[in-house]
């Protein structure tokens, strides 16, 4: 494939980074279980975190392909860290760019793209995760803005997060036509969060609930036009699943790469356990699937970049290497052998944190049902 000076550039710079300032510490940073804000700071003096936003508001003047070139080489180090930060570069902070007022970016934005302040981007709550409907997290309508009451679950930087970009319901009657997204720093009085929980994989990210317990904000934090909270999140929707399909190439790299370098130096019955056709087999395997999410990944983002209407193709293509992600992680742990299941080796942090990839902007047994609706309405 053809890439762009920008494109080739970015990749070199991220990779140097991964291969000299990540992978070094990886295993240090995950058994400590302490998100590594150092690394965090170094990604936004490189302009990481401000690459898809423009120069006037601070930000590197890049697009959704780059930041996938360098959420994919961020995750191939660390998917905890890459996590993160992909949160900032987008959820975290779009809302916020797009509907904030000059004020609310001087304060928030510009800050968190020199990584500063962090954000945080609330969907989720117990009963509410891919069925929106049942958004429970209530703003109701004062004399001088709103009052927000509810609670969020599984909040990426929810315990660290200086502002959030919450999902609320306007109007239970009015159903999906009554959500709408409100920027809720984390200093609103009546705003608080649970302890970290503690997961199976990515480790350092730290997850959470946030509850809303008569939080007030001015009318200003509305983001968006009343009532078009959906639309909101449909902005950015193909963008949150590319990403996640970018996070999971950057993991299926890594789990292929180690399991390269094993096959060859690996001997048994007298020779390489890659001269084995079973072996081999789950080597090509892995290196199909990954070339073939790049493919799926590059497209996409392409599109996004020329403002092409694309959500059911990023859908299929977070789908897809996810899926393929996970099989390669186990296939990586089945080539180690029994030291896949010990933990000093990274593979079996690599299974651990392709889990993560399953649920982020929708479930794989949902985004199914979304792909063949498409499809057959057609």
């Amino acid at each position: 494939m053809l890439r762009s000076d920008s494109e080739k550039l970015v990749r070199k710079v991220m990779a140097t980074f991964v291969d000299e300032e990540v992978i070094p510490v990886a295993r240090e940073i995950d058994e400590g279980g302490e998100f590594p804000f150092y690394l965090f700071k170094k990604l936004a003096e490189m302009g990481v975190l401000g690459i898809r936003y423009p120069k006037k508001v601070g930000g590197s003047d890049g697009n959704t392909t780059l930041y996938c070139i360098a959420m994919e080489e961020l995750a191939r180090g660390l998917m905890s860290l890459a996590a993160t930060t992909a949160m900032q570069c987008l959820m975290g902070t779009n809302g916020l760019y797009l509907y904030g007022t000059e004020e609310m970016h001087e304060e928030y934005l510009r800050p968190a793209l020199r990584g500063e302040k962090i954000g945080a981007f609330q969907l989720t709550e117990p009963e509410a995760g891919s069925d929106l409907a049942a958004v429970r997290t209530l703003a109701t309508r004062t004399e001088d803005g709103y009052r927000i009451n509810g609670m969020k679950t599984w909040s990426t930087s929810g315990p660290y997060g200086h502002f959030h970009t919450v999902l609320c319901q306007t109007d239970p009657e009015k159903k999906l036509r009554g959500l709408m997204f409100f920027f809720i720093p984390s200093d609103t009085p009546g705003f608080s969060h649970s302890k970290k929980f503690e997961t199976l994989g990515t480790r350092t990210s730290s997850l959470s609930e946030i509850y809303f317990n008569d939080c007030h904000v001015p009318p200003e934090y509305m983001l968006g036009e009343s009532g078009k909270g959906l639309n909101v999140l449909l902005t950015i929707l193909a963008e949150i699943r590319i990403m996640t399909a970018a996070l999971a190439l950057g993991l299926h790299r890594a789990a292929l790469d180690d399991s390269i370098k094993y096959c060859k130096e690996r001997q048994s019955f007298g020779k390489p356990i890659g001269k084995y056709q079973l072996i081999q087999s789950k080597i090509a395997n892995m290196a199909v699937n990954l070339e073939a999410g790049r493919l799926m990944v590059d497209k996409v983002t392409h599109l996004i970049d020329k403002k092409i209407s694309c959500l059911n193709e990023a859908t299929m293509a977070k789908y897809f290497t996810v899926e393929s992600t996970c099989s390669a992680c186990d296939d990586a742990t089945r080539i180690y052998g029994a030291y896949g299941y010990s933990m000093e080796y990274p593979i079996q942090r690599y299974y651990r944190d392709n889990r993560f990839l399953l649920y982020g902007g929708g479930t794989h047994e949902v985004l199914q049902t979304t792909i063949a609706r498409e499809i057959l309405k057609g």
